[in-house]
C-alpha cells in the first residue's frame, strides 16, 4: 500500500479520518459511491470539503493511487468528483488509479478547485 507523504491524516480539529496508518491484513476496502444528501449535517459537509481541498492541493488534475487514503471518506466522492483513472478499475484494490474530475469538482466545490 502506498503512502502519500505530507497528505493531511485528518480533518484539524475533528475525528474525521483521510488515511490509514497501516493496510487491511483482508485486503481494501471496496470503494462504492454513497449518497450525499442535501440534508447531511454541516461537519460532514466540511470534512468532505476538507478531504477534496486536500485531494486538490496534493495531486490536482494528475491520476494518483488509492494508497493509504481512507476508503468511508473517498466513498463520499467517488463516481462524482473522484473517478476511476483506468480501465479495468478494481474498487477493492490499494494500487486502483483514480483522480479528480475537476469539471464536476469545481461545479461541487467552487471555493475550493476555482475557475483555473
Amino acid at each position: 500500500m502506498d503512502k502519500h507523504r505530507g497528505f493531511p491524516g485528518r480533518l484539524p480539529g475533528t475525528d474525521f479520518q483521510f488515511t490509514l496508518r497501516r493496510a487491511n491484513k483482508d485486503g481494501a476496502t471496496e470503494l462504492t459511491q454513497r449518497i450525499r444528501y442535501p440534508d447531511r449535517r454541516p461537519p460532514d459537509k466540511r470534512a468532505d470539503a476538507g478531504f477534496m481541498q486536500a485531494l486538490w492541493e496534493h495531486f490536482g488534475e494528475e491520476p494518483f493511487v488509492r494508497g493509504n487514503l481512507d476508503a468511508g471518506r473517498l466513498s463520499w466522492l467517488f463516481g462524482r468528483e473522484v473517478i476511476p483513472a483506468e480501465d479495468p478499475f478494481d474498487p477493492a484494490s490499494y494500487e486502483a488509479m483514480l483522480r479528480i474530475d475537476v469539471t464536476v469538482a469545481r461545479q461541487t466545490f467552487p471555493d475550493i478547485i476555482g475557475d483555473g
